[in-house]
């Protein structure tokens, strides 16, 4: 009599599954969409602000509020923060899945994670839309 042995696949979680979602495939496709998108954003911030019309050296106070004086600038560098925050702060969500192996040590990784993402994302939202491009350079 032939005994089936079956063995856990390598890798396997040890927490029970969690209710089937769609919520990791949404995730993988948001990851390559906004990798797509930031990288026409970060390529454009680049050449604006690095190479075209005398480089880094004409970046001062008077260039950034000439910059975020229009609605245009402020939302290409809104979209920016925005996806590289959640395109990077996903990545290490799935990072910490993948490597934390106590429930307690990922449930506060993540909490780390998420609130770090909510402070940097609102005080990045605020400080584009409150810049007062009036305001004399000091």
């Amino acid at each position: 009599m032939a005994e089936s042995l079956t063995l856990d696949k390598p890798r396997s979680p040890k927490r029970p599954a969690a209710r089937r979602s769609n919520f990791e495939l949404y995730s993988w496709l948001f990851m390559r969409i906004s990798g797509m998108a930031l990288i026409i954003l970060v390529l454009g911030h680049l050449l604006i602000m690095n190479i075209l019309d005398g480089g880094v050296h004409r970046i001062n106070w008077g260039f950034v509020a000439g910059r975020w004086a229009s609605p245009f600038w402020q939302f290409w560098d809104l979209l920016m923060l925005w996806l590289a925050e959640i395109h990077g702060g996903n990545g290490l969500r799935v990072i910490i899945d993948d490597y934390a192996r106590k429930d307690s040590t990922r449930f506060w990784l993540k909490i780390v994670l998420y609130v770090s993402m909510v402070l940097i994302l609102a005080v990045g939202t605020m400080v584009i839309f409150t810049f007062d491009p009036n305001m004399p350079a000091n």
